[in-house]
């Protein structure tokens, strides 16, 4: 597969540029400066002359829902959006300098850690899920750690309303942590298989591997893993520190039968709560919003393909600087390929378009406080 140089860095008002941080198949990300206020922050940005309806439906979709959405603590911040200059699409959002894409492959993370990490994410998706919205592609690279170590969920470039999604034309997965029915493209995605795919998430920061990757590279082909995927024979994570009632979490979440999971993903989070408690572990907060918080499905328009935001950015001729017409590719992570999928997993089963917007969400740093007063989260102590 020949992949595309990323694109040069657009000229955007108040934003220097700094270096690429990545590259997908039709995005860009980009490290910039901002000037006011100071503060590093992650541009991503459509190559010049990208007109398909429904890469700009997608992208549109994703710098609406991350601005509802990224007042929750466990949800990257998404600042503004607008057409550059030559009349590029672009999202600014805070930079996070980490996430977990290479860490669970590398090294052995702590239980408590994995659990802790568990609950923000829970509550991350309950708040999504709250909002009539799903993710639809939960899975490590899409963890990214802030300059304060925090976790948060990155990546809603595929999300969509729950109401639609049922209907969905466009099947969005990546097959390692897809549930058993949306590998089987019987659903576009539900709050079940959003469940599973959390669960099959945290089991793999855990074992160190996907739930259903053999050690053996041949083994690991797309259909095989589709078909021990469509089995779901849970396999308990080989680790003596990991006690027996998160194993059953994990199991839970990651049933075949979506009726026989969690319900929530509040309730999976309260199951591992239990289990820290159990440990002697201070519980996580599980937060998530009051019942006064507006779902946002509704005000989210995703049909729209127009290249909309603010007028068309004019940098000043004083400001402009050197760039290269392309500058270098990024090394895949240890957790992707060229392609940004899995080095040691079968390649994603997206359409042709979403593959090219979601292969970026592993490299988007964002995170961060979008706006005072843009929701009120309950704490659950």
């Amino acid at each position: 597969m020949t992949r595309r140089l990323p694109s040069a860095p657009p000229q955007l008002p108040g934003l220097d540029y700094v270096r690429p941080l990545g590259s997908g198949g039709f995005a860009d990300v980009f490290l910039y400066q901002q000037d006011m206020p100071r503060r590093a922050v992650a541009v991503k940005v459509l190559p010049a002359g990208e007109r398909d309806p429904d890469l700009l439906r997608m992208f549109n979709a994703e710098a609406d829902v991350l601005a509802h959405l990224s007042a929750h603590p466990a949800i990257v911040t998404v600042y503004q959006a607008g057409i550059s200059a030559d009349g590029r699409p672009y999202i600014v959002m805070e930079y996070c300098p980490g996430s977990l894409a290479q860490r669970y492959r590398i090294e052995r993370m702590p239980v408590d850690e994995v659990m802790a990490v568990a609950v923000r994410l829970a509550g991350a998706l309950e708040s999504a899920h709250r909002a009539g919205l799903i993710h639809r592609d939960i899975k490590p690279s899409n963890i990214l750690v802030t300059s304060f170590g925090s976790a948060v969920l990155a990546d809603f470039g595929i999300s969509a309303s729950l109401q639609r999604s049922a209907a969905s034309d466009v099947l969005a997965m990546s097959i390692p942590w897809s549930a058993p029915e949306v590998v089987a493209e019987h659903s576009g995605g539900t709050i079940a298989s959003e469940v599973w795919s959390l669960g099959a998430t945290v089991y793999s920061l855990l074992a160190g591997h996907s739930p259903f990757e053999r050690r053996e590279k041949d083994q690991n082909t797309r259909e095989l893993m589709r078909r021990r995927i469509a089995r779901a024979t849970f396999v308990p994570i080989a680790r003596p520190d990991v006690p027996d009632a998160l194993q059953q979490v994990l199991a839970t979440a990651m049933t075949r039968d979506p009726d026989r999971r969690y319900a929530s993903a509040r309730e999976f989070g309260e199951a591992v709560r239990e289990v820290q408690r159990a440990a002697g572990i201070a519980p996580t907060p599980l937060e998530v919003p009051t019942e006064e918080w507006m779902p946002a499905s509704d005000a989210i328009d995703f049909t729209d393909v127009s290249a909309r935001g603010p007028a068309r950015s004019r940098v000043a001729e004083g400001r402009r600087r050197s760039m290269p017409e392309a500058t270098a590719r990024r090394t895949p992570s240890a957790d992707e390929d060229a392609t940004g999928l899995s080095a040691s997993s079968p390649r994603a089963l997206w359409s042709p378009r979403v593959i090219a917007l979601s292969i970026v969400g592993a490299l988007v740093a964002a995170g961060g406080l979008l706006a005072a007063g843009a929701a009120l989260w309950t704490v659950i102590r």
